[in-house]
């Protein structure tokens, strides 16, 4: 049985409805985060399982318990907030020991916590200091040892990082997952940034319009979308029809494409991703090859990217500048087999 359950949650605010008939599942120890961008209920599902709020419809189950009603200050749930949410009249100590303080926990306990969880996140002889006196990291170690100290049965993070800075943020991504490991707590992080939220989880839920689209490891939605939402959104960008004839794929206008991993079925959409397409001139021999003619040439640094026209649609391509062409060449482009993801078009 799962640690969290959520089933059938209908969701919102007033007429607003946000979340239908909505399922998820977290098991003891896992780090699951919930991924989508702004207006996909990410954020609704993070206070309902908090208690912020309670669903229209349906219900959350925690260890066995039906705790849809159960009030916020009743469930044993730490909280790190986007903004910290740190007393600023209160040192560091303080803070950390706030929630203790709240369930009162001896005094001799209290400090032996608060300086435990200090040290695990690396803040031994910060003790004494106010918030003002910190960095945005800093900080953000604090609210985290502070909704760590009162022994969570879950912790819930709402986009914790995105007050930070590009290279402090990749920082503490890495000591977020080094502690919740150390621990092993279950959690459950809220994120719209796909680097962020695949380096740090065992399972992504990828959200859209209040439904998960996909829930899987970040390597397999990575490299198995399922459908054409979830394709874009992890970087595919040239989609084309395929039809099975006579047992082989073709495009609409005929061209045989070989795939590694066939589906049943005899119609599909096609995908891959810019830096999976090679670029050849038009004489070359290769796989699954597509004739086209450049529109468009973008300079990126290290590589080059070109627009493609083909019979079977726009093609973008990421390469390098070992060869380069000029708007209007006549290429051939190719698409590798083990590379191509066939999704059911009836998907959405």
């Amino acid at each position: 049985m799962a640690l969290l359950e959520l089933q059938h949650i209908t969701a919102g605010y007033d007429k607003n409805v946000i979340l239908r008939d909505f399922h998820l599942q977290v098991e003891q120890g896992e780090f699951v985060s919930l991924l989508g961008s702004s207006g996909c209920g990410k954020t609704t599902t993070l206070r309902l399982i908090a208690g912020f709020s309670e669903p229209m419809e349906g219900s959350i189950i925690f260890n066995g318990q039906d705790i849809t009603h159960v009030p916020l200050h009743k469930r044993n749930f730490g909280f790190v907030f986007q903004s910290y949410a740190l007393f600023p009249h209160m040192t560091v100590f303080d803070n950390v020991a706030f929630g203790l303080k709240m369930r009162k926990v001896a005094k001799p306990e209290i400090h032996q916590r608060v300086m435990d969880m200090l040290e695990l996140v690396d803040l031994k002889g910060f003790e004494k200091r106010y918030p003002r006196e910190m960095s945005g990291g800093q900080r953000q170690r604090v609210a985290l040892a502070r909704a760590m100290v009162i022994r969570p049965d879950l912790m819930l993070f709402d986009e914790p990082l995105s007050n930070l800075d590009a290279k402090l943020r990749v920082k503490m991504r890495v000591e977020i997952r080094r502690i919740q490991q150390e621990l092993g707590f279950t959690a459950i992080y809220v994120t719209h940034d796909q680097e962020e939220c695949f380096a740090i989880s065992d399972k992504v839920a990828i959200m859209n319009k209040g439904v998960i689209e996909q829930m899987d490891t970040p390597a397999n939605i990575f490299n198995g979308p399922k459908t054409e939402f979830i394709a874009h959104f992890v970087g595919f960008e040239n989609f084309f029809a395929l039809k099975r004839q006579n047992g082989v794929l073709t495009t609409d206008n005929g061209i045989g494409i070989r795939v590694a991993e066939d589906k049943k079925g005899d119609s599909f959409q096609a995908c891959v991703r810019p830096e999976d397409v090679q670029i050849c001139p038009v004489e070359a021999n290769m796989e699954n090859a597509i004739p086209g003619e450049v529109l468009v040439t973008t300079f990126l640094g290290r590589n080059v990217q070109y627009n493609v026209r083909t019979d079977i649609g726009e093609f973008a391509v990421k390469t390098d500048q070992t060869t380069v062409y000029s708007i209007g060449s006549a290429v051939k482009l190719g698409l590798s087999a083990n590379k191509i993801i066939l999704i059911d078009p009836t998907k959405p």
